[in-house]
């Protein structure tokens, strides 16, 4: 199960379990998701890699989500554009109370498009 939001019903958001640890998050582009010069906006790209995240560690029976961010870095590697993207999120490091995260963010042609960061606090 994944978390139940309506933000991400709003980007068309698309979920894949890979294993206990790790996600992956299909997000179909769209022409509101591009910034002036056509490629997707980085708000887009930080969305995309802060929900991937978040989904990583199980939800709760009800689709509520058991973690916040609470810092996050994205590394935008070169401009998104294509069809899609597909974020690959992780868990690096599961501690008590904090869980460190990397998501890996591809374009539709497998090229790797941004490397984000995250630390994550168990609610």
């Amino acid at each position: 199960m994944f978390i139940k939001q309506p933000f991400d019903e709003f980007l068309g958001l698309q979920y894949k379990r890979v294993n206990e640890d790790q996600i992956n998050v299909y997000l179909p582009l769209q022409p509101l998701f591009l910034n002036s010069l056509g490629v997707v906006h980085g708000g887009i790209i930080s969305s995309l890699a802060d929900v991937a995240m978040c989904n990583v560690p199980e939800v709760d029976d009800r689709g509520i989500q058991t973690v916040v961010t609470v810092d996050l870095k994205v590394s935008f590697l070169r401009p998104a554009k294509g069809e899609f993207l597909l974020a690959d999120a992780r868990v690096i490091k599961k501690g008590k109370s904090l869980i460190h995260s990397e998501c890996l963010i591809y374009d539709d042609q497998n090229t790797l498009v941004a490397k984000a960061d995250g630390i994550l606090y168990v609610i």
